[in-house]
């Protein structure tokens, strides 16, 4: 059986053929399983990336990998800064910190990330470096959200089904489904998320699978240049989703109080140099690492629910860093993730 569903949907996909949401499904359990041989993973991948996923081969994917997912139970409404990755920008880890500022404000956080595959520092890394113990255990992490108002899903504890495709995703070296797959596969299932795409030809595919999911309220952006966050140096082009519409708008720093500010001054390095910028926005130092991060939490802040309006989330992310809450929402989540670790 499982190899009639492989074969099929490489036939159709291979011909220039789109998979329905039961198909891409289907075919997607066969390789959670761990059911295809490595040929078919990297036919079926490369073949998708050739003709162009679709809305439908996404939310089908994904509804799998979520099936095949250790899942948290949260108490409370989270939010997610998970954003795809592989911009090739190499800026410091722009969205975890600014998980850390929205929690600071007020906002439950379920931040769902990695190691670096493509970058030198992945939000894994980074926290890690921060003092965060990373990898904990479900209920672990459900106390980490309750206690510190933030918790860290450490994906590969998360997404054990993924050991069967990991291997062909290296060696291919480029962008698949999965690059795709990972950023709406939150194991708490959040309902509230800004999202980051690099490629900006697939972030209408992205909203639409977000609202396919039934979010509540999503941003979802391509910075300018391709940037898989807010930037400082010109347009971000946004889908706003909610359960009844998408809707299309562009956003510029410049219209908040931000300073705009080349790429360059948002690079980052390793793990430590990251963690020290990390560090000295949640202290108050004034520049552009503090206003990009100030301006993806917005983005969080209003996709929560929480900020009104970019304004409001602009404010509300400032004041975050301002009153030292932000700092200590990350110095709890310090705290009670090595204990849960212990």
């Amino acid at each position: 059986m499982t190899e009639h569903i492989i074969r099929a949907a490489l036939d159709r996909v291979v011909a220039g053929e789109d998979l329905d949401t039961k198909s891409a499904r289907e075919v997607m359990d066969v390789l959670m399983e761990g059911a295809a041989t490595q040929a078919q993973v990297g036919a079926l991948l490369a073949a998708l990336r050739t003709k162009g996923e679709t809305v439908d081969e996404i939310t089908g994917m994904v509804e799998s990998m979520r099936a095949h997912a250790v899942t948290v139970q949260l108490d409370v409404d989270a939010v997610d800064t998970c954003g795809t990755g592989g911009d090739g920008h190499g800026t410091f880890n722009i969205s975890t910190a600014a998980a850390v500022v929205t929690a600071g404000a007020g906002c439950a956080v379920a931040k769902h990330g990695n190691r670096a595959a493509s970058s030198r520092c992945g939000s894994a890394d980074v926290l890690e470096a921060l003092g965060v113990a990373i990898s904990l255990p479900p209920e672990g992490v459900r106390r980490c959200v309750d206690e510190a108002g933030i918790g860290f899903f450490y994906a590969p504890a998360f997404h054990p089904a993924m050991r069967h495709v990991a291997a062909t995703r290296r060696e291919l070296g480029f962008r698949t489904v999965f690059n795709m797959l990972g950023p709406l596969a939150n194991p708490a299932r959040v309902r509230h998320q800004a999202l980051g795409v690099g490629d900006a030809r697939l972030a209408p595919l992205m909203a639409g699978v977000l609202q396919r999911l039934g979010h509540e309220r999503a941003l979802v952006f391509t910075g300018p240049d391709g940037l898989d966050e807010l930037g400082l140096h010109g347009v971000a082009h946004c889908y706003d989703v909610t359960p009844s519409a998408i809707v299309e708008f562009d956003l510029d720093a410049s219209a908040y109080g931000l300073h705009p500010a080349p790429i360059t001054d948002l690079h980052g390095g390793d793990a430590a140099e990251n963690a020290r910028t990390v560090r000295a926005v949640l202290e108050g130092v004034q520049g552009p690492a503090r206003d990009v991060v100030v301006f993806n939490a917005a983005a969080a802040l209003v996709a929560a629910g929480k900020g009104r309006d970019f304004a409001d989330g602009v404010t509300l992310a400032q004041d975050s860093i301002d009153r030292g809450a932000a700092r200590e929402r990350l110095d709890a989540l310090v705290a009670v993730s090595n204990r849960e670790a212990a």
